[in-house]
């Protein structure tokens, strides 16, 4: 039924670039905010982004806005995540959310669905 499958994670240098791709299927992808939260090891899950489901304004956790881009493609059922100048404080698995509802939230518990995650290192 509901699967959101994330993808692009890996080992990375810092400094690098990476884009995570999140696939759907399921649910009316359309209608759904999407959103990518992380989650470090020892620390909560913190959201990355949030995108409602037209692409408008995107909300982007302050301290990341310069260095991330949330965007979607409907048609595709995908959400992405660009991330440039990686750091090591970055190193946490990465999570695409999904929520029901028209307003953009940046809590957890706001979401209906949610991928298994993917990795993302940076060494120093």
């Amino acid at each position: 039924q509901v699967h959101l499958q994330e993808s692009g994670g890996g080992l990375v240098q810092a400094g690098a670039s990476l884009r995570l791709s999140c696939v759907t299927s399921g649910f009316t992808f359309s209608q759904y905010v999407m959103a990518w939260f992380r989650q470090a090891p020892g620390k909560d899950r913190e959201y990355v982004a949030v995108l409602g489901g037209r692409g408008g304004d995107a909300v982007y956790r302050p301290s990341l806005k310069d260095r991330v881009t949330i965007s979607r493609d409907n048609a595709a059922g995908t959400v992405y995540l660009q991330m440039n100048n990686l750091e090591p404080d970055d190193t946490a698995v990465y999570f695409c959310a999904a929520r029901n509802h028209i307003v953009k939230v940046t809590y957890a518990s706001g979401y209906d669905y949610w991928g298994q995650g993917t990795q993302v290192t940076v060494s120093s």
